[in-house]
């Protein structure tokens, strides 16, 4: 069983921006230290039938230049691939396209530095409705699954994982873990005011459940 506060502590988490071809694009950085090789991280990343036990399934061909599927999620292409140190893809989701880069390394204490860094070109006013927070806490989700998988050898279930999420555990941790991406965003030079502001829509949309159903018609 993961202890849920050291994981939000052990997760590094900062924001950026970079200058892309159609101008400038968000970044958002996270990363963290598995008691792992680099080579077990890395085929916990790039080998389908592993993602799957801690992430979600995948189609596709993982090779540069193959398209990836994930179910219920994004797809893209496989640009770059440096086993075992780095891959990068593109992430279509929505009708958008973003960027995504793995990048492994040994730790000097021990272990393995995994680090993924996600670059999307958002609009101004999008940013400043949720900051980084819609893309980062769902990485920080990301992460504890890896981090679960590692540690244990466990699959992830991902009907267990959506039930875990709508438990007042798994709204703490999302609650969390937007808290500390306001702190991200806050040191990236974000005023303090329109960081809490977004981070608390951030939180309302991951952990406010749906909206009831209408009640079932009688006999």
């Amino acid at each position: 069983m993961i202890d849920i506060t050291h994981q939000i502590n052990a997760v590094q988490r900062q924001v950026g921006t970079r200058v892309l071809e159609a101008g400038e694009a968000r970044v958002v950085t996270i990363g963290q230290t598995y008691d792992a090789t680099v080579e077990d991280v890395w085929d916990a990343c790039t080998n389908a039938d592993r993602i799957r036990r801690w992430f979600l399934p995948v189609t596709g061909e993982l090779r540069v230049g193959g398209h990836y599927r994930i179910e219920g999620n994004a797809s893209g292409t496989v640009e770059r691939c440096d086993p075992p140190k780095s891959f990068a893809a593109t992430w279509e989701y929505g009708g958008e396209v973003s960027w995504i880069e793995v990048r492994l390394s040994p730790d000097p204490r021990g272990g393995t530095r995994f680090q993924l860094i996600h670059t999307a070109p958002v609009d101004d006013e999008r940013w400043a409705e949720f900051g980084p927070g819609a893309v980062g806490v769902g990485w920080d989700l990301g992460l504890l699954g890896l981090a679960t998988h590692l540690s244990t050898g466990a699959t992830v279930d991902p009907r267990e994982s959506m039930t875990w999420a709508a438990s007042a555990e798994g709204r703490g941790f999302m609650a969390v873990s937007s808290d500390r991406w306001c702190e991200a965003d806050v040191a990236a030079g974000t005023a303090e005011a329109d960081a809490r502001a977004a981070a608390d829509r951030t939180t309302a949309a991951y952990t406010t459940p749906p909206p009831a159903g209408p009640p079932p018609a009688g006999p």
